[in-house]
């Protein structure tokens, strides 16, 4: 408007030559953005950084954010790692690993139903305390006796906030090891990656709340409105039934969380460590080689449920634990693109046919939730770019 004055927030990074349109474009974001505007945004291809950017007072490149069901990324990581090494098997009954989840009429799901959210234990009857949400060992413990809320591998629904604790589990009793506990011995130490499934205490300087989603009254009321009465599968799945209701908004500014990491949406991370865990793991870093051959990486992404999300109640597309990138959110990726995005904004995938690892952090949470809309421009920016790198 004539005669108002903007704060500018100051782009700080690098990009490599090839990418400079990528820089223009987050610019370009962030000038339009509130003058609180926090974020961070990095990419590799074929192992190589490309794109190394951040803004907002506050903000370093090492600065951590919750990074919300982008989580489920790191968690589905280290289960496609036991599956490469035979360790587990996809079309094992779930209860061959986890005898106690046949409850209910449950014990016919196979690890593949159970990984591509066909187990229809989206949540419990009455809900779960703010322990149990941010203890996957609880969680699944209150899951294996729930009936299912849709015959198990019939339909498919977004498991949000439990699928972490159910694939944990499945892990738990394959290796007598937690799987955060194999994340941070096979992935996180090895590669030095800044994506915490449970943030030690030395860390906790480096981490930034959570802030509100800033909406108007009219876009509240819309999303208030969305989980519909307390006994919808939406409601139930994001734990807006219970007698302490889960605020996914401010989830990460529990220190219970932080400090224990639940699998599905207790995850810390910058937008280096986010980006990081996918250039691990479809490229040569280091010396190393990619973390997943391309068999595995290619099964894991390959769609498994796709349609009617009877949770979420619109098309949505899963591969194994991961999201199908290219069908949920950005058609002009490759084929097979895996990954997952998280509610307050952030966006992580890898998409192996150009070579591409993308990582997305902000710090407040955005409307409306899921991956935040400029994704949709910094993404195709950043995928030109890596097309014409070659």
């Amino acid at each position: 408007m004539t005669g108002m004055t903007r704060t500018t927030n100051e782009i700080h990074g690098t990009v490599a030559d090839g990418f400079e349109a990528v820089r223009e474009e987050f610019a370009s974001f962030v000038a339009d953005e509130r003058p609180d505007y926090e974020g961070q945004l990095a990419a590799y291809v074929h192992g190589r950084r490309v794109v190394d950017l951040w803004a907002g007072e506050g903000t370093e490149p090492d600065s951590l954010y919750g990074v919300y069901s982008s989580t489920k990324g790191a968690a589905h990581l280290v289960t496609a790692l036991l599956v490469q090494d035979g360790t587990l098997e996809l079309d094992r009954k779930v209860t061959y690993y986890w005898p106690e989840f046949a409850a209910e009429g449950k014990g016919q799901l196979t690890l593949r139903e159970l990984l591509a959210h066909r187990a229809g234990v989206v949540g419990t009857d009455t809900g779960f305390s703010r322990q149990e949400v941010a203890d996957d060992r609880q969680l699944a413990e209150r899951l294996a006796d729930q009936r299912p809320f849709w015959r198990p591998g019939t339909a498919f629904g977004y498991h949000g906030l439990v699928i972490g604790a159910l694939t944990g589990e499945v892990v738990r009793r394959a290796t007598g090891r937690t799987l955060q506990e194999v994340y941070e011995e096979r992935v996180r130490v090895p590669y030095g990656l800044d994506l915490f499934l449970g943030l030690p205490a030395v860390h906790e300087p480096r981490f930034r709340s959570a802030q509100p989603m800033v909406a108007t009254a009219e876009q509240r009321a819309l999303l208030d409105a969305l989980p519909g009465g307390p006994h919808t599968l939406a409601a139930i799945a994001f734990n807006r039934h219970a007698a302490e209701p889960t605020d996914l908004e401010l989830l990460p500014n529990d220190p219970l969380v932080r400090a224990k990491g639940p699998a599905s949406v207790g995850g810390v991370a910058s937008a280096r460590g986010l980006a990081g865990l996918y250039a691990a793991a479809i490229s040569e870093r280091g010396g190393k080689a990619p973390l997943l051959k391309e068999d595995t990486a290619a099964e894991f992404g390959q769609f498994h449920s796709v349609g009617y999300d009877l949770v979420a109640r619109a098309h949505k597309s899963f591969g194994l634990g991961f999201q199908a990138t290219a069908d949920t959110w950005y058609p002009f990726l490759g084929v097979g693109a895996f990954g997952h995005s998280g509610a307050g904004g952030c966006q992580a995938f890898a998409d192996p046919r150009s070579g591409l690892a993308y990582g997305y952090t902000r710090r407040r949470f955005a409307f409306p939730g899921g991956a935040a809309t400029e994704n949709k421009r910094l993404v195709a920016a950043v995928h030109r770019a890596a097309l014409a790198a070659g």
